[in-house]
């Protein structure tokens, strides 16, 4: 196993999962009210998208290259990503009382839940056994710097492989930020 460092693609994404786990106990605990859980849900939303975009611009491409299966674990991961964003897409502008928002919240915790489990034991280990410590502390730093410049909301129909999605994710973001501040959404 290769040693890694505090901005290596695995530490990367990895430090997401579990603030994406801790916000996810949070919001199932039932604590708190009506805007601090929809200030949760649109938070992890923004993160989750965020982490997404990097992954889909970075990660997806480095295992397509470096791993023999990759094309097909990355359609798999694509597949699960498409499936979120949906989830996502409907969630976003629910308050929660509507019925549905905590419907769309489980819905999403599971589907994330197994996409991390289904990454972390399968995609990065392969890319850590596949890729030189030079290669994931580079990707690393690639995903960081697409993660602050990614968009904040869900968008299904926008490509998902690079060049098209390295293109258009700044523009988008930009969109994404104006309403974001709009609507006082907590990003």
């Amino acid at each position: 196993m290769t040693t890694t460092t505090k901005h290596d693609l695995i530490s990367v994404i990895t430090e997401d999962h579990r603030a994406f786990e801790r916000i996810f106990k949070e919001l199932e605990s039932g604590k708190g009210g009506d805007q601090h859980r929809k200030d949760l849900a649109d938070h992890v939303i923004a993160e989750l998208v965020r982490h997404s975009v990097a992954e889909e611009q970075h990660m997806y491409p480095a295992a397509r290259k470096h791993i023999p299966d990759g094309d097909d674990v990355v359609g798999h991961e694509l597949e699960e990503h498409a499936e979120a964003e949906r989830v996502m897409n409907d969630l976003i502008g629910l308050e929660p009382k509507d019925k549905r928002f905590d419907e769309l919240v489980g819905k999403l915790i599971e589907d994330v839940r197994h996409h991390i489990e289904e990454e972390e034991s399968d995609l990065l280990p392969k890319l850590q056994a596949a890729c030189t410590p030079e290669d994931l502390r580079e990707l690393g730093e690639k995903v960081l710097r697409a993660k602050e410049i990614a968009p904040t909301r869900p968008h299904p129909a926008a490509p998902d492989r690079p060049p098209a999605n390295r293109l258009l994710a700044p523009g988008t973001a930009f969109i994404d930020k104006i309403r974001d501040a709009l609507e006082n959404r907590q990003t």
